[in-house]
């Protein structure tokens, strides 16, 4: 796992570096969607999760829910095109999950991809993690998780 600046990334993710959200691609070949450690730095306590409906289709960058902090409302982007299979019931009902474990229980939407093989050569994965969240986080001006 990279660790930049006190965020946790596991290597073994796929990202979207500019829109600080994750991907986890399934042995069924779906992917679990969440925010990286990094935004929920940045977010502060997540304290509302509102995810798009299961079913809808939700276009790259295109928004899969809403979050809201007590500084921040904002987008969580999908990293590639894809159908919403199943929304997190747990951070529904706690959305402080998300800041609790973004890796693991506090995820937020599964989806079904319609095109990985042609839109995930845009994401990072493995050892270009780091690098790309640190160029990221000196942009950014940010200090650290």
């Amino acid at each position: 796992m990279a660790t930049v600046r006190g965020c946790n990334l596991p290597d073994d993710l796929y990202y979207n570096v500019d829109n600080n959200v994750w991907a986890r691609r399934e042995a069924d070949g779906t992917l679990t969607i969440g925010m990286t450690a990094y935004a929920c730095s940045l977010a502060g306590e997540i304290v509302s999760y509102t995810p798009k409906k299961a079913g809808k289709e939700i276009e790259q960058n295109k928004s899969v829910s809403t979050v809201e902090s007590g500084k921040w409302v904002g987008p969580v982007k999908a990293p590639v095109t894809g159908e919403i299979l199943a929304i997190n019931p747990d951070v529904a009902a706690k959305p402080g999950t998300i800041n609790a474990d973004p890796y693991g229980s506090g995820w937020l939407v599964k989806m079904k991809p319609t095109d990985w093989d042609g839109q995930s050569g845009a994401l990072v994965t493995g050892g270009a993690v780091a690098t790309g969240f640190e160029t990221k986080m000196n942009t950014d001006g940010f200090g650290g998780c």
